[in-house]
């Protein structure tokens, strides 16, 4: 099997969940109403009383949440990749 390139593979995921995430934050901003619906019917398909409320937007916050995401993301494409080379020799 083909060997991962390990700062190629980070850099994906890290842009992957960071580019979610800013998705994620934009709906906060302008369609919040609509959102919490969305979130409130996804508890319910899993037998889950919604519980949760959508803060208003923040714009440090959401720069924060991706960035996090981001970092996160590499580490864990990176480790990934490095656990598929070692045991895929």
């Amino acid at each position: 099997m083909a060997k991962l390139d390990k700062k190629k593979t980070a850099l994906a995921l890290g842009t992957f969940l960071a580019l979610f995430h800013a998705f994620w934050s934009l709906m906060v901003a302008f369609i919040p109403i609509q959102l919490q619906k969305f979130i409130d019917w996804m508890f319910v398909l899993h037998h889950i009383k919604p519980l949760y409320a959508l803060l208003p937007f923040n714009i440090l916050n959401a720069i924060m949440l991706v960035a996090m995401t981001f970092v996160v993301g590499y580490a864990f494409g990176y480790v990934f990749a490095f656990i598929w080379n070692k045991t895929n020799k």
